[in-house]
């Protein structure tokens, strides 16, 4: 029997709670028990246990909760994309006029469709290298201009202001788009474009690193950054870029193919720019650093000198000595001159006392007379034996022709001398001897030429270069004593000429 009352004019008005609660008592005894297969989406953990969704298929979306006391007993935890089948009752939520289903049970029926999808992309775009470490690049330790694409409204760019602006002074470029349905990714990738477009030098200044940021909210909310033309927008650019889409949980296609990841845009603010604060601190303790190193330095090479210095004599010591040896030559130059000269003086008188004119005018008449004499001699001489003189025009070629027979006759004979004393050296019976042999001599002095000619205890005698041995073949003995070093070849005498070979004429 239904609640309400009797349709007529004069029927008294409901009350919104009225209406409300009795919309619900009618949904709970029409649908008091659903079976329902979709979509997991929206899907919070609330502290106080309990879990609220949201379950859809391509076409509509309902509401859904879990209370605490039935978390437990559910056969899959619910997790956004997740396909489930749910069992439990509809029922509505007077406060905000809206109907939801109390989930009792749950099971998996499979991925969901949105994450299927998302799934074949990501192994899709992972086989092209677009997800490479390789191909990351590394972000500048000290940007100068950061651009920002997020939608100028929200919360995230004020966080994102506001923290650069606290870490890092440099100059922030906001390319407004939205972020949310189906004209976010198409804004996003030509924000992407723009900055990549920008020259250096322009009158817009170039960024050097990007931020896409967003805040969190369900996989429908952030399905516009798992679009494939979005991802290869991000991976054709050249300037680094830090994906901050969603919460620490929250993971789109974007964030596998961009530089890097943060897990809130507040996060991307932090791995984009250093904190000034920090840079100057570390600055003046490098500065400190050197400073100490420096002054230690030189502390260390000055007491290095220090110490090297006292082992050093003094320059007056050094100069003392050889200064002494100086004044005392010097003292004595002059002395020395005087007596040279004195010196030198007297056998200068010595000579000029026998250098007068009557010596020099009676030795030069001797050698006149002498010379006039062996003149008239050679006139006479030449009066009486023409032949002779003839002769001796002669001589120099004879004397030519003789000494070349003398010389050729000289060659012949140290030849034939070099040849005897090889054949001699050769032929001596102690040449081995200075190879280390030894002669082996009997009793009797006779040579003994092989072991046969020598009998057990027999006596012999042992001659090397250095000395004689005495010895008894196969006897017994004490140790034979340390060799000497061999005494040096005796080189040979060079061959004395003949005997009797004087001059030829």
């Amino acid at each position: 029997m239904s609640d309400l009352p009797p349709t007529d004019s004069n029927a008294p008005p409901y009350s919104v709670s009225e209406l409300a609660f009795a919309l619900k008592r009618t949904l709970e005894d029409r649908y008091g028990f659903v079976r329902l297969r979709g979509e997991l989406s929206k899907v919070t953990h609330h502290s106080n246990g309990h879990v609220y969704l949201t379950i859809k298929d391509d076409k509509s979306a309902i509401d859904g909760v879990v209370w605490k006391g039935n978390v437990r007993g559910l056969g899959v935890r619910p997790e956004h994309g997740l396909e489930v089948i749910v069992t439990g009752k509809i029922t509505t939520y007077p406060a905000g006029s809206r109907y939801q289903i109390v989930i009792d049970s749950m099971e998996a029926a499979g991925v969901g469709a949105l994450l299927a999808q998302l799934e074949r992309l990501k192994a899709k775009l992972a086989a092209e290298g677009l997800f490479a470490p390789e191909r990351k690049r590394p972000l500048p330790s000290m940007p100068a201009v950061v651009g920002v694409i997020t939608s100028p409204t929200g919360a995230v760019i004020r966080d994102i202001l506001h923290r650069i602006r606290d870490r890092w002074p440099c100059q922030v470029l906001v390319w407004p788009c939205v972020v949310q349905g189906d004209a976010a990714a198409g804004q996003v990738s030509a924000a992407i474009r723009g900055f990549n477009a920008i020259q250096p030098g322009g009158p817009v200044p170039r960024p050097d690193v990007l931020i896409v940021a967003r805040g969190g909210g369900s996989v429908e909310d952030l399905w516009a950054f798992n679009d494939e033309g979005l991802a290869r927008t991000v991976a054709e650019g050249t300037i680094p870029l830090i994906s901050a889409v969603g919460h620490e949980t929250d993971t789109t296609l974007i964030d596998f193919v961009s530089d890097r990841r943060a897990p809130t845009p507040t996060a991307a603010a932090e791995m984009a720019t250093p904190v000034l604060a920090e840079l100057r601190a570390l600055i003046s303790d490098l500065d400190r650093r050197l400073n100490r190193c420096g002054a230690r330095t030189i502390e260390e090479r000055r007491t290095r000198l220090v110490s090297a210095a006292r082992g050093l004599p003094r320059p007056n010591d050094l100069l003392a000595l050889a200064q002494q040896r100086f004044d005392i030559a010097s003292g004595r130059l002059d002395a020395a001159l005087d007596r040279n000269t004195t010196v030198h003086a007297q056998s200068l008188l010595k000579v000029t006392a026998r250098l007068t004119p009557e010596a020099l005018g009676r030795q030069r008449a001797v050698k006149a007379e002498r010379l006039a004499d062996l003149s008239r001699r050679l006139d006479l001489a030449a009066r009486r034996a023409p032949d002779r003189v003839a002769q001796h025009a002669r001589l120099p070629a004879l004397w030519d022709r003789l000494n070349a027979a003398g010389q050729r006759r000289l060659q012949r004979d140290a030849d034939r001398l070099a040849n005897l004393e090889k054949l001699r050296q050769s032929l001596n019976p102690e040449r081995p001897l200075e190879l280390g042999f030894a002669l082996v001599r009997k009793g009797d002095g006779t040579l003994a030429r092989s072991a046969a000619d020598l009998v057990s205890g027999e006596r012999v005698n042992l001659k090397f270069k250095s000395g004689d041995r005495d010895a008894v073949i196969d006897g017994e003995g004490g140790l034979a004593p340390a060799p000497t070093a061999p005494a040096p070849k005796p080189r040979p005498k060079p061959a004395a000429p003949p005997a009797g070979q004087g001059d030829l004429f």
